[in-house]
């Protein structure tokens, strides 16, 4: 490592550069004991294995190191590397904690300056001391849920992808580049407000256009349940998904369900469930069911986004379910092509591995649809073939339903 790459580093993180610099035989991560730093007692850094430094760096240090040598700039770089972090959801506990909205934002400070400016609640629009009002005094058991797509615009905020003095939140680095973006203002909508009371909150749902999401509370705690979304694993109980698995509904609303489900949800393969505190931030992978309660009154902002893994299966979603597609204007008529023709213009090499994982995606529909169509060459030469259907020919009386 060069000199000057070190002198980019604290101090701290360069001794401890220094003094893993020397490779170790080849051993499970678990057999090797672990290296502990710091005085007496303090026990903020273990490491477990040499390259388990690297999860103390931020990540403008890593992107440092990744530029010492090709080795560490591959590692820093390969997203098979952090593909498992993003298979289950995960709760990071600092990124909102350096918001400007985390650190000014409560009902009080909103009404101060947006009391009269309206905003949606479910199937209503309300001034917000309206809603405020109604949110300290209901009494309902499902209470109406804030949910605004609009909020930015209304209230003059500044989004940025990362973190600016003016701006007023910005994603989690982690996350990456969300590649709807690439639509520009032709995407679909993909960021809310929501504000709600003790037990609002949503039922089962997938996120749309099969988009990733973060959820970020800023005031409050939220409850979730979770399971993935698999033709090896049923839906959560009491939750009816069409065949596709692109619609979700559940018929009860939460109370109901958390007394009737509840206990046989948790003993359902899959099932995650935690709490999301004030300033953390909950990542919801793409397709998962999740139901979200508010535990107390509560303010939150949530952003779906396309990470660069997901590219083929979001394709896949908007050329085979377009019944299923949401949130893109009307003038939008097929979201499909229009996100081809942007994606080839921003990465070419990206759309192309897109487009193979859609074919391979495509495959794997077709052989389970030829599975339930066809059947077995010997259950045909026995009269006994899965299922088919037909519209009969014109002689043909037989109704069809």
């Amino acid at each position: 490592m060069t000199d000057a790459a070190l002198a980019e580093l604290t101090d701290s993180q360069a001794d401890r550069l220094l003094e893993a610099d020397r490779p170790m035989k080849r051993q499970r991560l678990e057999s090797i004991p672990a290296i502990e730093h710091g005085e007496a007692g303090d026990s903020s850094l273990v490491i477990r294995h040499p390259l388990g430094l690297l999860e103390t760096f931020e990540a403008p240090d890593l992107l440092r190191l990744g530029g010492t040598c090709r080795a560490l700039y591959a590692f820093t770089r390969s997203e098979e590397l952090w593909r498992a972090l993003f298979v289950e959801p995960f709760i990071l506990t600092e990124p909102v904690k350096q918001w400007p909205v985390f650190k000014t934002w409560s009902t009080e400070e909103l009404l101060a300056q947006y009391a009269d400016v309206a905003f949606r609640a479910e199937s209503v629009d309300w001034p917000l001391k309206t809603y405020i009002e109604y949110m300290n005094n209901n009494t309902d058991e499902s209470p109406l849920y804030l949910f605004d797509r609009s909020f930015a615009e209304k209230m003059n905020l500044k989004v940025s992808t990362q973190p600016e003095d003016d701006a007023g939140y910005w994603p989690p680095t982690c996350f990456g580049s969300d590649l709807f973006s690439v639509l520009g203002e032709q995407r679909p909508d993909h960021r809310w407000l929501i504000v709600g009371p003790e037990r609002s909150g949503s039922t089962f749902h997938k996120d749309p256009n099969a988009t990733s999401a973060w959820n970020a509370v800023l005031k409050g705690s939220k409850y979730w349940i979770m399971f993935p979304s698999s033709a090896n694993l049923p839906p959560p109980p009491g939750v009816y998904v069409s065949d596709d698995q692109s619609e979700v509904t559940s018929p009860l609303s939460i109370a109901e369900w958390l007394l009737g489900f509840h206990a046989e949800a948790r003993r359902t393969a899959g099932c995650i469930e935690g709490i999301c505190g004030e300033g953390e931030v909950l990542y919801v992978p793409s397709g998962w069911y999740h139901l979200v309660l508010n535990l107390e009154p509560a303010i939150a902002i949530t952003q779906n986004f396309i990470p660069r893994k997901r590219v083929g299966a979001v394709l896949h979603f908007l050329r085979d379910q377009k019944q299923s597609i949401s949130g893109f204007s009307d003038e939008i008529q097929d979201p499909y092509s229009l996100f081809v023709e942007r994606l080839r213009d921003y990465d070419r090499q990206l759309l192309e591995e897109g487009l193979q994982e859609l074919e391979k995606l495509s495959k794997g529909a077709r052989g389970k649809w030829e599975q339930l169509t066809k059947g077995s060459a010997e259950d045909d030469d026995a009269g006994e073939g899965g299922f088919s259907f037909g519209f009969g020919g014109d002689d043909d009386d037989a109704e069809v339903p």
